[in-house]
């Protein structure tokens, strides 16, 4: 998917999230909690991986926009993806494993995931203005699987990350029917 603006990349970010949201929300704890064969987690679980994992990237994505700011690296409104696009193209079909601070606990209720959740996406909105003014290019914060990764590409991922494991829990609802 190609963003022309960092609002594009909000917009199907938000996109995202309610699709996730108005999906876990109308399950039963059976189906939060059942674990069917070949599944590592239950879709409450994968709820909570994603609540985790979003808190880092919206921690980085601050970051490296306080290192853009601080520069005075202004945006020109180009929205550079190539490192993510080059190594995302087969991620979707490829099973990767969670580093282990981000795997669930089981500790948290998916309505705590999903506020956590909340809380990110209030996070991220409120660096919308940092995105738009400096420049998402100009700083690298490494990811574990994709490499070095701009701002945009962060932010870019925030959605891709939630999407994938919507895919997911489509999968596990499947199974258990």
């Amino acid at each position: 998917m190609q963003f022309q603006t960092i609002s594009d990349i909000y917009e199907i970010n938000d996109r995202v999230r309610a699709k996730l949201r108005s999906t876990v929300e109308s399950l039963t704890d059976e189906q939060l909690n059942a674990l069917p064969d070949g599944e590592k987690w239950s879709v409450g679980q994968v709820v909570e991986h994603v609540s985790m994992v979003a808190g880092g990237l919206e921690r980085n994505c601050a970051k490296i926009h306080a290192k853009a700011e601080a520069a005075g690296s202004l945006s020109d409104g180009k929205i550079d993806m190539s490192t993510l696009a080059a190594r995302s193209g087969d991620a979707d079909a490829q099973k990767l494993e969670a580093p282990e601070f981000v795997h669930p606990t089981g500790g948290k209720t998916v309505a705590e995931s999903l506020g956590l959740l909340d809380e990110v996406s209030l996070g991220l909105r409120q660096l919308q203005p940092l995105y738009e003014k400096y420049d998402g290019n100009a700083n690298k914060f490494p990811h574990p699987y994709f490499g070095d990764l701009n701002a945009n590409e962060w932010l870019i991922l925030a959605g891709g990350h939630e999407a994938r494991h919507m895919r997911q829990i489509q999968r596990i609802l499947e199974k258990i029917g």
